[in-house]
């Protein structure tokens, strides 16, 4: 199991958590920015933390027949833990705005599912996840993540989030930016500006 700070050290050094001062896709406001894109462009970085958020799964997910992964981001964590866990692994993707199943992916009825993404924040994308889980009769076991960015104001699951590390983003709207962070360059990371 990797430590907190050993964690946050590779994000760092991958360039997947970043400081400063950053319009997030919702467009507030933060210090902090979390890219796990950057942090699997080092697979044995990434390799560490998957081994650490498997443990995790094991040991709070005792049965559970298929991973479930949102495109794009939970694509390469989901298939690595279900390496790692030697379990099935499919991913749903955007079709016309919505979750679907395609390239023949099938959940089967009855079975026990889990849903992996590599960062939680209101957890949207997991919830239009579930509807699929629901739509093929299949369970919802749980969720994981490698990292939990979520606050209770803000997060649709009411369900237990497994994750690797929960981390704190404090966001502010354009007219409450603390001052310290005003003194900041603005950066604009997220692939929502892309016209």
């Amino acid at each position: 199991m990797l430590s907190h700070k050993k964690s946050l050290d590779i994000l760092r050094k991958t360039n997947a958590l970043l400081e400063g001062h950053f319009i997030l896709s919702s467009g507030l406001h933060s210090s902090k920015y979390i890219q796990c894109a950057k942090l699997l462009s080092y697979p044995s970085k990434a390799e560490k933390i998957c081994k650490s958020l498997a443990f995790k799964i094991r040991k709070n997910f005792k049965k559970f027949d298929l991973i479930l992964a949102p495109a794009i981001g939970g694509i390469v964590i989901g298939y690595e833990i279900g390496r790692i866990l030697k379990k099935e692994t499919i991913f749903c993707e955007r079709v016309k705005g919505k979750f679907t199943l395609r390239r023949g992916f099938k959940i089967k009825k009855g079975s026990k599912v889990i849903i992996i993404e590599d960062v939680i924040t209101t957890g949207k994308s997991s919830m239009e996840c579930v509807k699929l889980i629901k739509k093929s009769n299949a369970i919802l076991v749980g969720f994981a993540t490698i990292i939990d960015r979520s606050s209770k104001k803000t997060l649709k699951i009411k369900k237990k989030i497994i994750s690797h590390l929960k981390i704190e983003v404090p966001t502010y709207k354009s007219n409450k930016i603390p001052k310290e962070l005003d003194s900041i360059p603005i950066s604009r990371p997220g692939s929502r500006f892309i016209k």
